[in-house]
């Protein structure tokens, strides 16, 4: 398009600039034809920029040469240059411009009909100068822009990989609290049954009915769990505070008796906040069934003005971390891991009168 619009533009206004500039060559047939070529050549800028801002130069050079008046022709050369600079790194489009103003400063020392001579190198300079210098300018903006598009693509990536990853972390930490609490009690359980079996088979009964409940209750919540993996499933409500009830009689059936008491004032919390709390509680009665040598153990539930906590006693055998995450290192960091995401707090140990000790401090929104 530019090229034709030039080449009209020449063709049509050249005249007119001749009639201002006395002295100059009139417009013939000549002159035509390199206005043309000029004109023309444009069509292949893109492709070869080169190789057309060569072809132009020659056309320009040899038109101003020739003493045709100054007019749309330096348009054309104009943006030959200009294309080099955008298109080509700036060391070789230098050196193609370079080339070029050799070329056309020719018509300012040899021309038929007057020449300016050396006054005439600053004003020939121009029509190389202001267009590269702006084609590289506008080079320089584009690639800037390209790289930005790309790191923010990038930073993109990143972000969605990181909470993938997130996802996947979550989705994992609840797996292995659902499923490690209950096969912990369904463990239980069985050595229960398997104890009672051979003496008193009528209890052993009681035993294997907790070990069904058991394991249907697992297989219900990991079900909603995983159900949050699969693309458009809505998620059904996660487990809280509201269901230490039942995780009490569900360990009560495992041989574990749990006493549970709250302080404050218990209201609604936020969803992540809740659940955090009980799966603290969750995973720390699962260490006491599994590792603690006990049969009871305390949960202390406090609701405060800013804060929520739980703490989850025993007096058993077990001390040191390794007690408390099973010997798979997963039960304290995950009970880390969710405590602090929330800006909360986390404290584990054993206790000094014997046994051991969990305690979590979660902040919630400040009660009015």
């Amino acid at each position: 398009m530019p090229a034709l619009v030039l080449l009209a533009f020449g063709l049509l206004a050249t005249g007119l600039a001749g009639d201002n500039q006395p002295g100059s060559r009139p417009v013939d047939a000549a002159c035509r034809v390199l206005i043309a070529v000029a004109a023309l050549a444009l069509l292949f800028r893109r492709r070869a920029p080169v190789a057309t801002l060569a072809v132009i130069t020659v056309a320009t050079s040899t038109y101003l040469v020739l003493g045709y008046p100054y007019g749309p022709i330096l348009l054309t050369f104009l943006l030959a240059v200009y294309t080099v600079a955008v298109r080509l790194p700036v060391r070789p489009a230098a050196l193609a411009a370079g080339g070029a103003f050799v070329l056309l400063v020719a018509h300012v020392f040899v021309a038929r009909g007057p020449a300016p001579g050396w006054a005439g190198v600053l004003p020939a300079s121009a029509w190389v100068v202001v267009p590269f210098a702006v084609g590289v300018v506008v080079r320089v903006n584009r690639e800037s822009a390209a790289r930005t598009r790309a790191e923010e693509a990038r930073t993109r990536a990143e972000q969605a990989r990181r909470q993938a990853d997130e996802e996947r972390l979550r989705i994992a930490q609840e797996v292995h609290d659902v499923v490690g609490h209950g096969l912990a009690a369904i463990s239980m359980q069985a050595e229960i049954a398997l104890h009672l079996l051979p003496k008193r088979p009528e209890q052993a009964e009681t035993a294997l009915t907790a070990i069904s409940r058991t394991s249907r209750e697992a297989l219900d919540e990991l079900r909603v769990t995983l159900g949050a993996v699969r693309q458009g499933a809505e998620r059904g409500p996660v487990p809280g505070l509201a269901r230490l009830p039942a995780l009490r009689d569900r360990l009560a059936g495992a041989g574990l008796i749990v006493e549970t008491r709250v302080t404050g004032d218990p209201r609604e919390l936020p969803a992540a906040a809740d659940l955090t709390a009980y799966r603290v509680v969750q995973e720390a009665l699962t260490n006491v069934l599994r590792h603690a040598g006990v049969t009871s153990a305390e949960v202390t539930v406090d609701y405060r003005a800013d804060e929520v906590t739980v703490e989850v006693t025993d007096r058993g055998t077990g001390t040191g971390t390794a007690v408390l995450d099973g010997g798979d290192g997963h039960g304290l960091a995950g009970m880390r891991e969710r405590v602090e995401a929330l800006g909360g707090r986390l404290d584990t140990g054993p206790r000094s009168g014997g046994g051991f000790r969990v305690y979590a401090r979660l902040p919630v929104e400040p009660t009015t």
